[in-house]
């Protein structure tokens, strides 16, 4: 897993698999976010495969979806939203990262 720390409770990583969660866990993240729509690629896990296993290991997870064609005023929302609610730290994630990225920035910017 290639994790990007942003600040001590944001970082972000690329596409994770089920079984990363155990990891995830392990490095005492308390929350994860995936940017990724589903079926983005065929090969990619769903988000619910991620956040049944997130559970059952008591950790919180929320699916943002962000299309690489661009971020939504409704995005934008949601994750300024799970920012104020999640237990951190969290882990966000997409195909590269760079979504959960971007997503991180825009959301701390002043209305």
């Amino acid at each position: 897993m290639d994790i990007r720390k942003i600040n001590d409770d944001y970082s972000v990583s690329p596409q994770i698999e089920a079984e990363d969660v155990d990891i995830v866990s392990l490095l005492g993240f308390r929350s994860i976010v995936c940017h990724r729509p589903d079926y983005e690629q065929p090969d990619q896990p769903e988000f619910a495969s991620i956040a049944a296993r997130a559970r059952e290991l008591g950790i919180e997870a929320r699916h943002i979806p962000v299309a690489p064609s661009g971020l939504t005023a409704e995005a934008l929302s949601s994750m300024t939203k799970a920012l104020a609610e999640l237990p951190g730290p969290v882990l966000a994630y997409c195909r590269s990262g760079a979504r959960s990225t971007k997503i991180f920035e825009q959301a701390l910017l002043p209305l």
